[in-house]
């Protein structure tokens, strides 16, 4: 089979390169077959280089540039991580799905009215607070669903969920913190503790996380360690991050 010629074409730095694919029917002698033809185009576009831009591109990315909990990485193995983490401050929501249409993440949007992250601050002050990573979301065998902000589900007889925001950490009493203006959200202090974590990617669904704990749990006790509460998930990335490059953790309290 001969091969055509390559001419290489030097092209600006600002002119972008977008693939097409298109899938094509072609008959032949051995059938029906589908062939994907692939069409190059070049487009102009501007520089990047705005700061906004930069920000929104990595956190498409799965750039994590907000406050994280400091912690002491106590013992690795091949399979998880021993941390511990120092007291924090948090504001907390516990409501049913179904009040907001069986979504388990539907106090997000109380917790982010409280610190301003999507206007005017609903607190005392009023005082915009810095979100902080990852959202973390507590958790029954029912399988629920800083920042972070944290979920709680509740094993009684409704199926409640608790959603946490980690404060920053310029916050070590439930006091400093400004007051809720919607009583629904609460300022809790969690006493320092101690975790089993395991870190994946991908978006946390609820087999994947389900298989997570499992795991996490079964290499915990293998290893000698006393389970004393119900998993976390840990999520670090806003969900319009690309599925790949996000961050989760699946966390288990132990003595």
């Amino acid at each position: 089979m001969k091969r055509g010629k390559t001419n290489s074409t030097s092209l600006p730095s600002s002119t972008a390169i977008c693939f097409v694919a298109n899938k094509t029917p072609f008959s032949s002698r051995f059938g029906t077959r589908s062939f994907v033809s692939i069409h190059l185009t070049t487009s102009n576009l501007q520089p990047t280089s705005h700061p906004e831009n930069s920000l929104k591109m990595g956190m498409i990315l799965g750039k994590i540039s907000v406050e994280t909990p400091k912690y002491e990485l106590i013992q690795s193995t091949t399979d998880y991580e021993i941390r511990k983490y120092p007291a924090a401050v948090i504001a907390q929501v516990t409501y049913d799905p179904t009040q907001f249409k069986g979504n388990k993440d539907g106090g997000f949007m109380l917790l982010a009215n409280y610190i301003g992250a999507l206007g005017n601050p609903q607190n005392s002050k009023p005082e915009t607070i810095a979100m902080t990573a990852p959202v973390i979301t507590k958790s029954s065998e029912q399988i629920a669903m800083t920042a972070p902000v944290v979920t709680k589900t509740g094993d009684g007889e409704k199926n409640t969920v608790t959603m946490q925001f980690i404060l920053p950490a310029k916050y070590t009493k439930a006091e400093e913190a400004p007051k809720p203006l919607d009583e629904r959200v609460v300022i809790v202090e969690e006493g320092e503790r101690k975790y089993g974590v395991v870190k994946f990617s991908g978006t946390a669904n609820d087999k994947m996380v389900k298989e997570k704990v499992e795991n996490l749990k079964k290499w915990l006790e293998r290893d000698g360690f006393k389970i004393i509460g119900e998993f976390e998930l840990a999520r670090y990335n806003p969900p319009w991050t690309l599925p790949p490059f996000k961050t989760n953790e699946v966390m288990i309290p132990v003595e």
